[in-house]
């Protein structure tokens, strides 16, 4: 995936406007995205911040847009916004700057494909194929299988990431293997700055390794006690929150064989770049993985699922998925290809 094919795609922005959205999800809690439009030569540009607290996005609606008319190339938009304060206040977290500037830095590089008449995957010869999606999602305070049933009710042949705690009884866990729909389990280990960060805990990490053989396991978090049993399944750990560039895949605790591709959580179009390239040179499995977009971000992420890596379990299921109820009548793994037309993504 090379930087190079769209550095110096030429960006004419007249103006640029910021839209909230928000919505309840299944998780619990009330999601808060903006919206970045830009608008030039007619054309029309957008992105999405995923910023997850809901102060960051009403202090930015407060300031009101960022002045970014004028004329760019991508990279030249993107040394721009790196040297520009998008929290004048400071974020309550400090990933938050990444995921700003990749709502900007989006919104640009849709913009610049538009006024070119260029679609994403034209500019990088690849076709887009159909998409295998998992559907990630919480059971509850007190975990039951609840939403489980009701989502193999709807769609029997749903594919899951599930974020396993040490409330999970034996029986639970049984009940999910059963299924044999687990992918991917999320131990919430690396997370510094999140709520849903969890400590390293032998005993729940040798019951979702014991239970569930096949699953990727992603981000465990590394201590003396669970060393020796990461060692011993390094083949099925994948990183998530780690990963924002090249530097940070170099550095895991262990050699990746899986990464989950966020490019809100690497921010730039560049180290997005740099982190697939470098995954694809040295033969490192990805998927693309999600942060509860309400908007272009989603169709973005599955855009780029689609070019680089369509068989990976990918977690980019369509955002009705993280409705509180579960509604019949959604798209089904795999999703159909986007349609090959200017931009980066539907909107």
């Amino acid at each position: 995936m090379d930087y190079g094919r769209v550095a110096d795609l030429p960006i004419a922005i007249e103006a640029v406007e910021l839209t909230q959205r928000e919505q309840e999800t299944s998780s619990g809690f009330a999601r808060t995205t903006t919206v970045v439009t830009l608008r030039g030569e007619g054309h029309v540009g957008r992105g999405e911040d995923v910023t997850y607290d809901a102060e960051d996005h009403r202090a930015l609606a407060e300031s009101g847009p960022f002045p970014l008319e004028g004329t760019y190339t991508l990279d030249s938009f993107a040394e721009t916004v790196a040297s520009t304060d998008l929290f004048p206040d400071g974020p309550q977290r400090p990933p938050s700057r990444r995921y700003r500037r990749w709502g900007l830095e989006s919104a640009a590089l849709d913009l610049g494909l538009r006024q070119a008449g260029l679609d994403f995957g034209e500019v990088f010869e690849r076709t887009y194929d159909p998409t295998r999606f998992v559907v990630s999602t919480a059971l509850g305070e007190s975990p039951s299988f609840d939403r489980i049933a009701r989502l193999r009710e709807v769609y029997p042949d749903v594919e899951l990431k599930l974020d396993p705690v040490p409330a999970w009884t034996a029986k639970l866990i049984d009940r999910l293997a059963a299924t044999d729909a687990v992918r991917i389990l999320d131990l919430k280990g690396q997370y510094a700055h999140a709520d849903v960060h969890q400590p390293a805990t032998p005993s729940l990490y040798k019951r979702v390794f014991g239970a569930f053989p096949a699953a990727i396991v992603e981000d465990p978090a590394t201590s003396e006690e669970t060393r020796p049993l990461l060692a011993e399944h390094a083949d099925r750990l994948s990183w998530d929150v780690p990963v924002t560039d090249v530097d940070a895949l170099e550095s895991l605790p262990h050699e990746p064989q899986w990464v989950n591709v966020k490019p809100s959580r690497i921010g730039s179009v560049e180290d997005l770049c740099a982190v697939v390239s470098y995954c694809q040179d040295n033969d490192i499995a990805m998927y693309g993985g999600g942060q509860f977009e309400l908007d272009v971000g989603r169709s973005q992420i599955q855009a780029l699922a689609s070019l680089f890596y369509p068989d990976g379990p990918n977690d980019v299921a369509p955002s009705a998925f993280n409705d509180p109820e579960i509604e019949g009548g959604l798209p089904e793994s795999p999703l159909d290809p986007p349609e090959a037309t200017p931009g980066f993504g539907t909107h």
